[in-house]
């Protein structure tokens, strides 16, 4: 596999600027979750799962692992967000959506190591950073806009209500972040 280095710069920028429209939404999501061990057993769950997904190093770090694993946490995304708007504001579905960040946290160590291999270049590593740091600062200029938007222009206050609208342009976005990826990666 081959990495196309024009879409994987597309990627990052909208990856990133997913993390920053989405970053304020899990506050509210996880307000069911009341009993603060649910986080300490995530926690240890998460720092144990890395420990496992790093022994595992030398068999993951390649161009094609890094393309699936990549996918994987993507498509899990995807299914959290859907989940959360079948299932609402639930105990079940913050603990679900909880334990899908929790997953795709899992392989984050792996992918920032893999994506460093894989890209190779020193130039093109800065650009990808760069691209993370200008879709992080968009996504969240654009929450921000979305969110007074419809406070001002829509009178809508109701935190609950903003989120799952908000939604609607996640799962769009979350598709295109995908379909962006699939092609990131073209076989030699």
């Amino acid at each position: 596999m081959k990495l196309n280095e024009k879409y994987f710069l597309w990627y990052k920028l909208l990856n990133s600027s997913f993390t920053g429209l989405s970053i304020g939404i899990l506050f509210t999501i996880y307000q069911p979750l009341s009993d603060p061990s649910i986080y300490s057993l995530g926690g240890i769950v998460l720092a144990a799962a890395m420990l496992v997904i790093a022994k595992f190093y030398d068999r993951l770090l390649n161009i094609r692992k890094f393309f699936q694993i990549s996918l994987g946490v993507e498509i899990i995304m995807l299914f959290t967000l859907i989940l959360f708007m079948i299932l609402q504001y639930t105990f079940t579905s913050a603990l679900l959506v909880y334990m899908g960040y929790q997953l795709t946290f899992i392989f984050g160590g792996y992918l920032v190591r893999a994506e460093t291999l894989v890209a190779k270049d020193k130039v093109f590593i800065g650009r990808i950073d760069i691209n993370k740091q200008l879709g992080y600062l968009l996504g969240l200029g654009l929450s921000f806009l979305f969110y007074k938007a419809l406070e001002y222009g829509f009178n809508i206050n109701d935190a609950k209500i903003q989120i799952n609208i908000l939604h609607y342009f996640l799962v769009v976005l979350q598709s295109i972040i995908i379909l962006i990826l699939a092609n990131s990666f073209r076989k030699q």
